[in-house]
Order: structure tokens, then C-alpha cells, then sequence
């Protein structure tokens, strides 16, 4: 057991790591003009919606079953989940918008300046949420005996943390941080995955109750970022041009490899 515990750890470190790459990607190509500004963002959030959907919500109400839950008892416990992950994410923002308002001697000048900033924060954090129960995903599937489903699991969630790496250095490229910046963002948010490895492992040996609260919790938080936040930040900067393709082909994209990879 303690070797599954070591090697799900690990792998659920390779998975996270790729948010790295997706960074590279993105910060290969030039500095984005206000138009790519927003098919970024817009693809950004069509990543998160696909991804708290297809990795979060579905895969909690599943274990909810497994537990012994019945199909309507399952909805319930996720949607709940999915609720107060939402409400986290609006007090969270209350917060930074009080202490941005205070002006703090203490406050990094890249938060106080203005709301774009703000927004671009919640973002992060709600990405960097969501890769905690992915990589709990990945702990449960090596403890589960069977290592090739348990690699299969992060191979999955790896290729999938590719694109929302890409999202993540979008984001912060657009407030004029540097390519190592960008990349290094992207790769620290998916480097919380081997935490969420540990809850995995820790789930099993324990209870596999928590698991469905966890992976709900975090699609609120992603699902309510992209709606208070990234779509109307798009849609006031609609004058570069329309998000909505964009938002779509990261949709379709985040789907696909959530179906096919499962």
C-alpha cells in the first residue's frame, strides 16, 4: 500500500507538471494585441466550463454513487458542493475588492492596480483549485490496485492540464508579464496536484465520502469565475472582437479530451 500511496503521488506530480508545457506554448508565439487578449480569455473560459462539467461534476456525481448514493441523493451532495464552491469564490472576491479599495501600503501594486487585475487573480485561483481534486483523481485510481488505469487517469488529466496551462499564461500575459513569468504561473498551478495526490491516497485508506464534495466544490468555484467574471470582462472589451469562437473551440477542445481520455 505504501508503495501505490508513493507512486500515486508521483503521478499525479507528472500530470500537474504539464500546465508547464501548455505555458510554453502559449508564450512561444508574440505578445497578444487587445483582439488576442480576448480569444484568449474567451478560450480560457471555455476550458473551465468544459473542465468543471466533464472532469468535476460528472466524475463527482459517479462517485457519489459508488459510495452507495442513489442517482437523485448524488445530484444533491454535488450540487450542494457546486453551490458553496460558488459562494466561496464571491466572498473570496468581496475580500480582495475591500482590500484593493483600503490600499494597503502592504499590497502588490499588480493587485491594486484595477479590477482587470483582480479578475485575472480569481481566475488563477479557481484553476489552481480545481487541479487539487484532479490529482485526488489521480490517487484514487493507483490505489485502486490496477496501475495501468491509475497511469491512464494522469495521463488523461495531464493532457487535459495542457490547454488550461495555455490558459493561465494567457491570462497573466495580458497584464504584461514576462514569458518565464507566465510560464513558471502555469506550471505552479498545476504543481498543487501532488497535494491533491495525497488526499487521494488519504481518501481511500480512510473514506471515500469527501471526494464528491471535493470535485463540486471546485466546479462551482470555476463555473462562477467564468460567469461573474471572464465572460463580462470580454464582452465590455467587445469592440476587439468577439470571444464567443473562442470560448467555443476551448469548449470543444476541453471535451474532447475529457470523453475520449476520460
Amino acid at each position: 500500500m505504501t508503495e501505490l500511496a508513493i507512486i500515486g503521488i508521483v503521478g499525479s506530480l507528472v500530470a500537474g507538471a504539464l500546465t508547464g508545457l501548455g505555458g510554453v506554448v502559449v508564450m512561444l508565439g508574440r505578445a497578444p494585441d487587445p483582439r488576442r487578449q480576448n480569444l484568449l480569455m474567451g478560450f480560457a473560459a471555455g476550458v473551465m466550463i468544459a473542465a468543471a462539467f466533464f472532469s468535476l461534476i460528472i466524475p463527482g456525481i459517479e462517485r457519489a454513487q459508488a459510495t452507495g448514493s442513489s442517482r437523485e441523493i448524488a445530484a444533491v451532495i454535488v450540487i450542494g458542493a457546486v453551490l458553496l464552491g460558488a459562494l466561496a469564490m464571491a466572498q473570496l472576491g468581496r475580500g480582495i475588492d475591500r482590500i484593493a479599495r483600503a490600499r494597503l501600503a502592504t499590497l502588490p501594486g499588480w493587485l491594486a492596480d484595477d479590477a482587470e487585475h483582480r479578475r485575472i487573480l480569481l481566475f488563477i485561483l479557481a484553476v489552481t483549485l480545481h487541479n487539487i481534486p484532479e490529482g485526488t483523481a489521480v490517487g484514487v485510481s493507483f490505489m485502486s490496485g490496477d496501475a495501468s488505469l491509475g497511469w491512464a487517469t494522469a495521463l488523461g488529466i495531464g493532457i487535459q492540464n495542457i490547454p488550461e496551462g495555455m490558459a493561465v499564461a494567457a491570462a497573466l500575459s495580458t497584464l504584461g508579464w514576462s514569458r518565464a513569468r507566465c510560464v513558471l504561473a502555469a506550471l505552479a498551478t498545476g504543481l498543487i496536484e501532488p497535494f491533491g495526490g495525497a488526499i487521494g491516497v488519504a481518501i481511500v485508506q480512510t473514506s471515500t465520502a469527501a471526494l464528491p464534495w471535493a470535485l463540486g466544490f471546485s466546479a462551482g468555484a470555476m463555473l462562477f469565475v467564468v460567469m461573474a467574471d471572464i465572460i463580462p470582462g470580454t464582452s465590455r472589451r467587445i469592440e476587439h472582437g468577439s470571444a464567443t469562437p473562442a470560448l467555443m473551440a476551448g469548449l470543444a477542445i476541453m471535451m474532447f479530451l475529457d470523453v475520449t481520455l476520460g
